[in-house]
């Protein structure tokens, strides 16, 4: 199941901000083991440990969205819902962080000294 968040970042923007996300959920869930390896500029792989058990996934960047899909072993599945919240959290608020970043940019870029 490919669960989708979209945004109205540029690309760069958009990859910066998942970085952003997957580190502070690296902080925050440490015991996780949460990982996240790029294998091109739209498409990374990521994964974590719940309970001794490794789950797996991919993120890709799209025009206007980060779609991540877990594979997630039966027995698992109740912890997708969970996983798949927390990424989702995590990336909506750098991609907000993201825009506020851009706005201030724009704002300064008009400003004399």
């Amino acid at each position: 199941m490919k669960h989708t968040i979209e945004h109205d970042l540029s690309d760069g923007e958009a990859k910066v901000a998942t970085e952003r996300a997957i580190a502070q959920y690296r902080e925050r869930y440490a015991e996780y083991e949460p990982f996240l390896v790029w294998r091109d500029e739209k498409r990374a792989e990521l994964g974590f440990s719940v309970k001794g058990v490794k789950l797996k996934g991919s993120m890709e960047l799209r025009p206007g969205a980060v779609d991540v899909d877990l594979d997630v072993p039966f027995l698992m599945r109740p912890f997708k819902g969970i996983a798949i919240a927390a990424i989702d959290k995590e990336v909506r608020h750098f991609i907000e962080e993201a825009k506020k970043e851009r706005a201030e940019r724009g704002q300064g870029a008009g400003k004399t000294a």
